[in-house]
């Protein structure tokens, strides 16, 4: 009785991710959708963080979530405060390890090869923007295990929305990541268009991220 009531309720989830995934014409992220609900609960057990200001989050259009990069585990927390799928881009070495390429293609990650100017990965992060989609960058390129509180950030999320008229979502991750953690946070900036110089746009971006870190490590 016990599991012909769980195959019913696998049943009904599957039917509500299908029409969740037909409703933002993301068949694509199928295994995304379908994964981050029983993900999500684990991962809120083992790091039960705190979440602030994602109302802030468009409903609609194309955005781009740009954050800090503390951690292998930094996405997880913006996609699982987000409603919207996030398309995030990860380095190709995921994507050519046998042990972890099947998960990032699952959950619809674009693979950036970062010893070149990657074209291929520009194309496609620019096909999810100008279908209305999220879009997640770490604008430092790699994870931040300096001394810095902030890297220096590379201009491709800030040239990206101005093509594509994207909002800006700066993303703030702070605290660390052990089981049962106390401090670890997730704070959404005021979200930005991109007008006309990107040098600013992108000096914009690093200040808001680094005042909020800041602001967290003063409290």
């Amino acid at each position: 009785m016990i599991l012909y009531i769980l195959l019913i309720v696998l049943c009904l989830y599957i039917i509500y991710v299908l029409f969740k995934s037909y409703q933002k014409n993301e068949f694509g992220m199928f295994w995304y959708n379908f994964l981050k609900l029983p993900l999500g609960l684990i991962f809120k057990f083992y790091y039960p963080y705190k979440s602030f200001n994602k109302e802030v989050i468009p409903k609609e259009g194309p955005v781009i979530f740009c954050s800090n990069h503390i951690h292998l585990m930094d996405q997880c927390l913006a996609i699982l405060e987000s409603k919207r799928p996030i398309h995030y881009m990860a380095k190709v070495e995921y994507f050519e390890n046998p042990k972890t390429r099947w998960f990032f293609k699952m959950v619809g990650c674009i693979p950036v090869n970062r010893s070149i100017h990657d074209d291929n990965a520009k194309t496609l992060a620019l096909e999810v923007l100008k279908k209305d989609l999220a879009l997640g960058i770490f604008p430092e390129g790699t994870r931040n295990k300096t001394d810095k509180l902030l890297q220096d950030f590379k201009f491709g999320a800030v040239s990206l929305a101005k093509k594509t008229n994207a909002t800006i979502i700066p993303v703030a991750i702070t605290g660390n990541y052990r089981f049962r953690t106390k401090n670890l946070k997730i704070t959404f900036g005021s979200p930005f268009k991109v007008e006309d110089d990107l040098e600013q746009a992108n000096q914009k971006l690093y200040d808001i991220i680094l005042d909020i870190i800041k602001g967290d490590k003063d409290a």
